[in-house]
């Protein structure tokens, strides 16, 4: 390739790329152990990437352990890249009241402590006045009350390398088989 066509294809690559990320909105929450939340939104028409990780806490480049404590404030959450023109940002809400329990403070099933909090992480000031209208409009569906935070976003930190597409790595695993599946296969139902 000479020089010329080099450049060429790397300003038409380059562009490619940048026209790609303008099709991607994020959106950060957490429900429970995020090996489920990743799982979940994984499957679904519109998902470019799901990333597991660490968000709304007070200690920077926090490790599973120091999450684990429950003393660096963080909860275990996803980060999900998506194409708006495929699935809204409504829609990537309204699957996560489906997908876990916003009624119980601190909990998932068996997974317990501020890390497995009910949370939705706003980007901006149009996704947390989406997640507060859903929210609202959620309430109908549950008998107790919906205990999710919605909180503006600061930072968010992946978590380690094993945590990241678990399920799909790890498919015979106790956890993958005993609680994601099962979750998987209810929404599936739905």
């Amino acid at each position: 390739m000479t020089g010329r066509v080099f450049a060429a294809w790397l300003v038409l690559a380059s562009g490619l790329c940048f026209a790609e990320a303008m099709n991607e909105e994020r959106a950060v929450l957490g429900g429970g152990c995020f090996w489920c939340v990743e799982a979940v939104y994984q499957s679904q028409p519109g998902i470019k990437s799901v990333l597991s990780g660490y968000a709304a806490g007070k200690k920077a480049n926090p490790t599973y352990e120091e999450v684990c404590t429950g003393n660096s404030g963080h909860a275990e959450v996803v980060e999900i890249a998506y194409d708006p023109a495929v699935i809204s940002y409504e829609k990537i809400i309204e699957l996560f009241w489906d997908a876990h329990d916003p009624t119980t403070l601190n909990r998932q099933g068996a997974d317990e402590g501020t890390q497995y909090r009910s949370i939705i992480i706003a980007q901006s000031a149009a996704q947390r006045e989406a997640a507060e209208k859903l929210k609202a409009s959620a309430q109908s569906k549950f008998s107790n009350p919906i205990v999710t935070e919605i909180v503006d976003f600061t930072e968010f930190f992946p978590a380690e390398d094993y945590h990241q597409d678990f399920s799909e790595r790890n498919p015979g695993h106790p956890y993958v088989r005993g609680v994601i599946d099962p979750k998987l296969r209810k929404l599936r139902d739905k």
